[in-house]
Parts: structure tokens; sequence; C-alpha cells
């Protein structure tokens, strides 16, 4: 059985039927891509099924684990982590073990295939090159022949005419002569190719095309072994995976054994007794005697009116009135206002420490770039100091803005702790350039207050004198009459005064200086008719008390 014998003339079949072998192979890596996809896709959702049933950590729900129903059902969401993962194992090593390879092998199939139909075409075209070059021969010995017998009837007719002179018969014999050569060379010609072309038709129906055949039958053959394997390959890769998924099924049927209803019964007592006895018997109460009516010491009627006052806590019946106050609408107050005093502390010591936290790692990766920047002192070869300058500034800056907003926090934190019986100036003007004052928050602040019995209560008193505050604060900047300026500064950085109280100054700006760092880390600058605060570490000031303001 060889196509080179049976099938010598379906080039053109056999063409096609190899093209619908590769896209039936194609076909076959696509199936078991989407495979792999599924099954991915299938171990995700597992995944996040368990992880959607996991207790979470400090919560309620870590508390009833401990019966052993609980603990099971917590075994099975961890079997299934791990039978999702087998899963996973199944998607990796089919795209290993088959859509790689199966691909690979494509393109090494269709470059094959490409060259066998490529020496097949050029075995064709040769093949008909010489069918051309016969034809034409054939044509030419053909036409020689009919000019040779055109010649040879002249030149009778012209040796049969008694009026042609003997010149023109001789030339009609010449002619005559010549074209019966030219007809012998065709005739030998034609005779010539005639015989290569039988022996390249030979050649090319009994050697050739068999060849180029059998090598096409071949490669079809180890196509289809090839998908074959892969076939049993996908079997197998499912099958490596059975014992584990086995295992993990056998686990969940042991956690599911070791449920123990008693055990967990006992854990409800220990939950939930209270130690108390069971109530007596009521005693008979025989109103019919002329005494005094007395209840029974044991009766349910006494341990009730004994229980009446109890129900009475004086003033702290009211309970808090904080969490009935209308809230602001939109986001927190910055300094937790809007908190009671013990929950803020606690948000502002929070917030102190993450802080405290991030410039610490500022001031090591201020410590880090400058031994950098040392070793690149004592060895220029390792790198250029003066790349490390922006960085090192940009750093400094960073640990600069986090003071700031530290000593913002540590300041409401003293007010709330009792440190500070209210925000001094310092404290109201780093917190004016952080955030913008409003009566809302302010009054907030004030309806926070704890009264003696534990309730928290609206006090006029106290809202008009925070209101006062805020006042003052507004006018600090508004109605206070211009100061004199008291020298010059040069800004050394950039500095974008977003917030209120703030003025931006651009690197390299010469402005007035009108009031000196109180120990605060801000200097009082002027521009023209624009006042404002800058960082003090942001410009270099020079105190002149001649200096005049423009």
């Amino acid at each position: 059985m060889s196509w080179g014998i049976e099938l010598w003339d379906q080039f053109d079949n056999l063409e096609k039927h190899t093209q619908w072998g590769i896209d039936i192979l194609e076909k076959y890596i696509k199936f078991v891509k989407e495979r792999t996809e599924i099954e991915l896709s299938y171990a995700k959702q597992l995944r996040n099924l368990a992880k959607k049933y996991q207790p979470k950590k400090n919560s309620k729900e870590e508390e009833e684990y401990r019966y052993t129903a609980c603990k099971a059902f917590l075994s099975t969401l961890n079997e299934m982590n791990d039978y999702a993962g087998q899963h996973e194992v199944i998607s990796e090593n089919m795209t290993s073990h088959i859509t790689v390879e199966l691909a690979r092998y494509v393109q090494e199939l269709k470059q094959e295939r490409k060259s066998y139909f490529h020496d097949g075409r050029k075995a064709q075209q040769h093949i008909e090159i010489c069918w051309k070059q016969l034809e034409s021969s054939k044509r030419r010995f053909e036409r020689d022949c009919k000019e040779a017998d055109r010649a040879q009837q002249y030149f009778e007719k012209m040796d049969a005419d008694i009026n042609v002179t003997k010149a023109d018969v001789e030339k009609a014999r010449q002619q005559a002569q010549v074209r019966h050569q030219m007809a012998e060379d065709s005739r030998a010609d034609y005779s010539s190719i005639l015989q290569k072309f039988n022996h390249e038709q030979h050649e090319y129906y009994h050697t050739h095309i068999p060849n180029i055949f059998q090598k096409i039958q071949e490669m079809e053959e180890r196509r289809i072994l090839r998908i074959g394997e892969s076939m049993k390959t996908y079997a197998e890769v499912d099958r490596q995976v059975i014992p584990i998924i086995g295992k993990c099924l056998d686990e969940i049927v042991k956690a599911a054994e070791s449920i123990d209803q008693k055990n967990d019964s006992q854990l409800v007592i220990e939950a939930y007794k209270s130690g108390f006895e069971p109530p007596g018997d009521i005693e008979f109460e025989d109103y019919t005697q002329p005494m005094k009516r007395t209840v029974s010491d044991n009766s349910l009627s006494n341990s009730r009116g004994e229980g009446k006052p109890e129900l009475k806590f004086g003033g702290k019946s009211k309970g808090k009135l904080w969490p009935f106050i209308k809230k602001n609408k939109g986001a927190a107050p910055e300094d937790f206002s809007n908190l009671p005093p013990e929950q803020r502390r606690k948000k502002l010591q929070q917030k102190v420490d993450e802080l405290n936290k991030e410039i610490q790692k500022e001031m090591d990766q201020r410590d880090a770039i400058t031994k950098m920047k040392d070793v690149y002192l004592k060895n220029p070869q390792m790198g250029d100091p003066a790349s490390l300058d922006h960085k090192l500034t940009e750093v400094s800056q960073n640990i600069d803005k986090l003071r700031l907003e530290a000593q913002k926090f540590e300041a409401w934190l003293a007010e709330v702790e009792g440190r500070l019986p209210a925000r001094s100036d310092q404290a109201r003007r780093q917190s004016g350039m952080y955030e913008a004052q409003n009566p809302t928050t302010v009054n907030n602040c004030a309806q926070d207050r704890e009264s003696p019995d534990g309730s928290y209560t609206e006090e006029q008193s106290q809202e008009s004198e925070v209101k006062v505050l805020a006042t003052d604060f507004d006018d600090e900047f508004d109605d206070e009459e211009p100061l004199p300026a008291i020298g010059t500064c040069k800004a050394l950085y950039t500095f974008e005064g977003q917030n209120e109280g703030t003025i931006s100054v651009v690197e390299g700006e010469t402005l007035y200086v009108i009031e000196e760092d109180k120990g605060d880390g801000w200097t009082r600058i002027r521009r023209n008719e624009e006042e404002g605060y800058v960082p003090t570490s942001y410009v270099e000031v020079y105190l002149d008390k001649n200096a005049k303001d423009s």
C-alpha cells in the first residue's frame, strides 16, 4: 500500500488531505487549550469558594471553630484548596505535555509538508518543460517537412518547364536540397527530444513522484500516530492526580468522622452554663390568718421586687447621646472630632504612630543615601555623589512634611488627653495650614464633651467658646494690621502652599520676612500684598532691621 503507486495522479487531492490533517491537529490543540482554561477557572472558583467560607480573624466566627463540626468544615475547606491545586496541576501538565509540544510539532509538520509539495511541484514543472520542448521540436519537424515537399515540387515544376533557364532550375534544385536537409535535422532533433522526454516521464511517474508521495504518506502517518499519543497523554494527566484527589476526599471523610456530637454538646454547656440553682417550690400564702403577710425568701415575686430598683441607673440611664447627634455628611473631619473623646484619642494615637513609622522609614532612607554618598565621595569611580543630592533633598522635604503632620496630630492628641486646655496658637496655626475650619466641625467637637454623669450633652457655652476660637483664627490672617518686614529670605526649594494660611514660593525667589520662626518650623513671609507661612527649612533667612517693605 503506497500512495506513490496507488495515488500517482492525485497530487492536488493529497495536498488538500494533508492540509486537512494539520487542521485536525490544530483543532485538537485548541480543544486541549480550552480544557486547561476550564481547569484553571474551576480551580480558581474552588479556591475563592474555600476562601469565602474561611473564618475571619479576630471575629466571632473564630470562636465557633472550637466545635468539632466546624473544625471538620474547616478541614473540608483546606482540602478543597488542595483539590483545586490538583486541577491546576492538570492544566499545567496538559499545557506543557500536549499544547506546547503539539504546537511545536505543527510548525515542523507545516515546514516538512511545504518542502515535499515544493519538490512535487518542481518535478511537475520539469516534466511540463520537457513536454513543451517535445511539442516544439515536433512542430518544427512538421513545418520543415512541409517546406521540403514544397521545395521539391517547385524544383520538379521548374525542371519540366522548357522556358526556364538552366540557372533557375539549378537554384530550385539547391533550395530543395537545403529544405530536405533541414527536415532531416528536425527529424533527428525531434527523435532525440522524444527519447529524452520518455525517459524523464518514466522517471517522473516511477521514481520522483512515488518517492515524494511516500514521504508525504510517512509524514501523514506520523501525524496520526502523534495525535493518538497525545490523547493517551491527555488521559494519563488526569489519571496521575486521581490518587491525590482521592486522598483529599479521604481526608474530608476522616474530618467528618471526627465530629463528636457529645463533645459539641458539652462545649455548649461550658459556654452558657450560669451556675445558678433552679428556683424551689413556692410556699402557700394563707391570707385567712390575721397576721402580717410575708413573702417567702425564695419566692419569685421577691426576686422580682428586689430587681426593680436595679433597673434604675440614675443619670446614666440616658445613655450616651453622641450616636444620635446629627453627623456631618461626607468625609469625617481630619481631627476625628466626630468621635467621642476616648475613641478620638485612640484614632489620633494610631495616626501619630503611623506618622512616626513613616518618619523613621524616611530617616532610614536618608541615612542610606548619605552613606552611599560618602562611598561615592571616597570612591568616585563607583558613582557621582552629586547625583544623590536631588534624592537626598526630596527625602529631607518628606521628613519635614511628615514631622509637621505629626506635630499637628500630637497637638490634637494633647488637647484630648487634657495636657492642653485648648488649642494653642501654634496648634491652631498648624491646623489652619492643613484644613479649612468650619463651624459645623467645631460644633461637633463641643457636642462630644462628656458630662459628669457619663452622658454626652450639647452645651451652648462650650459651643460659643469654640466659635470664638474659630473667629480668632480667621481674624489672625484677615484682620491683623500689616507687619513691617524684618528681613528678606531666599527660597531654597519650591513649595506649593495648598492649605489655608500658607503661601506658594518658587526656588530662587526672594521675599520679605515679617515674622520669624517661633519654634513651630514655620516662617511668615510677604510677596507684595500676599502673606503666608512657609516651612523654615525651605528658605534661607537674612534678618535686617533696616530692610524696607516695597
